[in-house]
């Protein structure tokens, strides 16, 4: 394949930080080659989540140009240095290097820090749904130390990490409340978990459902004021608490997915569930998709939080 470090592609990148609607935009920019253990990728889907607009407003504490979109699926365009077990073409999923690059995965082209073969099966859409909301909530699940038998409080099961962490929860034996609205309350029955709704109430709803306290509740919805609550369910004890949506302002004392010690992250699982979703037996559910010229579109449906589900841009339309 010919050297394409002189073409240019399309991109959503942020030049300076600020609300997402005034600093992302829609840029052309050269196609960066990959450097060691690094590989490209022709870009087919690129799913976008909430971090993406912490992305716009600084979150990543590293200077300005930075780009969007944690997770891809596409084909191998260009392999860097010491990279093995892959080959042009082959079709794979996974996280870009958002940080040793200035652009991430909503591009047409991304450098990929970690990769894995998407499984006969599994349509490319649906991979690229897959890494940030498994990796981090089987994190979040992995440092509370949940365990087969045990009972966990899900708040946010319609999110879609939480969606994942209900499943993985389940799948480890676990028995799963979970808070959702209407919108995936059924579903969430469906994969086995009890599910309470939001509101005045829940911390009486929820032990009534448990026959007391839970062995541990993990809050997923983007909300916040909701720690006290999940304080109480689990019978006061904040450190039973693990929370990746609120980072405890207050100092409740609950613990924090982003922020615990020693930060592993759990990359090693992506390719089991991708597994899974291709047998059917594991999903994220996909609200809709775009093409990147509307990506405004996506901004606001994910802002109002109207998305009912991942929102994923399409970047090659000859796929």
């Amino acid at each position: 394949m010919a050297d394409q470090a002189s073409a240019t592609m399309k991109t959503l990148q942020v030049r300076s930080y600020g609300e997402p609607a005034d600093v992302l935009h829609l840029e052309e920019v050269a196609i960066p080659s990959p450097k060691a253990d690094r590989i490209r990728v022709r870009v087919h889907a690129c799913a976008l989540n909430p971090a993406d607009w912490a992305v716009c407003k600084g979150f990543l504490a590293v200077p300005p140009p930075r780009g969007i979109g944690f997770d891809v699926s596409g084909a191998v365009d260009a392999i860097g240095e010491g990279v093995t077990g892959v080959n042009i073409g082959d079709l794979v999923f996974g996280v870009p290097d958002y940080r040793g690059y200035p652009t991430a995965g909503a591009s047409e082209f991304a450098i990929l820090a970690v990769w894995l073969p998407v499984p006969k099966g599994l349509d490319l859409v649906e991979a690229a749904a897959l890494p940030m909301a498994v990796e981090t909530a089987t994190r979040s699940l992995d440092l509370l130390g949940l365990a087969a038998g045990q009972t966990i409080m899900i708040n946010g099961g319609g999110t879609m990490t939480g969606f994942a962490a209900v499943q993985i929860a389940l799948l480890r034996g676990a028995h799963v409340i979970a808070s959702a609205g209407e919108t995936f309350a059924g579903r969430l029955r469906d994969l086995g978990a009890k599910v309470t709704p939001y509101g005045d109430g829940m911390v009486e709803r929820v032990r009534a459902i448990a026959g007391g306290a839970p062995d541990f509740a993990l809050h997923t919805a983007q909300v916040t004021g909701a720690l006290p609550d999940l304080i109480k369910i689990v019978d006061g004890d904040p450190r039973r608490v693990m929370s990746f949506a609120d980072f405890d302002q207050d100092g409740l004392g609950v613990r924090t997915t982003g922020r615990e010690k020693g930060l592993v992250p759990r990359y090693d699982v992506l390719g089991r569930y991708a597994q899974l979703a291709a047998e059917g037996r594991f999903t994220i559910p996909i609200a809709r998709t775009f093409v990147l010229e509307d990506w405004r579109e996506a901004l606001d449906l994910s802002q109002n939080k109207r998305a009912h589900g991942k929102l994923v841009l399409l970047l090659d339309r000859a796929a």
